[in-house]
């Protein structure tokens, strides 16, 4: 197809292209920000379990059980 010079159905074509492509590009820059923001919480959350599971380790250890529940296999295998 030839572009001539004041064509509108190929300017409007063009002109819905540059739409799209703004709207794509603002959702992948917000999914982005949604990412990086998990990534984050999920770091923090990974910190507070391994606190967690060693506290209860301790806990476990001080009571005298013989093997630790983190130890220990879960009853489905």
């Amino acid at each position: 197809m030839i572009w001539v010079k004041g064509d509108t159905a190929m300017t409007d074509r063009v002109t819905l292209l540059e739409e799209s492509v703004a709207h794509l590009s603002r959702t992948v820059e917000e999914l982005s920000d949604v990412i990086a923001r998990q990534d984050g919480e999920i770091a923090a959350l990974r910190r507070r379990l391994s606190l967690v599971v060693e506290r209860e380790a301790e806990r476990q250890a001080e009571q005298g059980t013989e093997i630790p529940l983190a130890d220990q296999r879960p009853p489905h295998w």
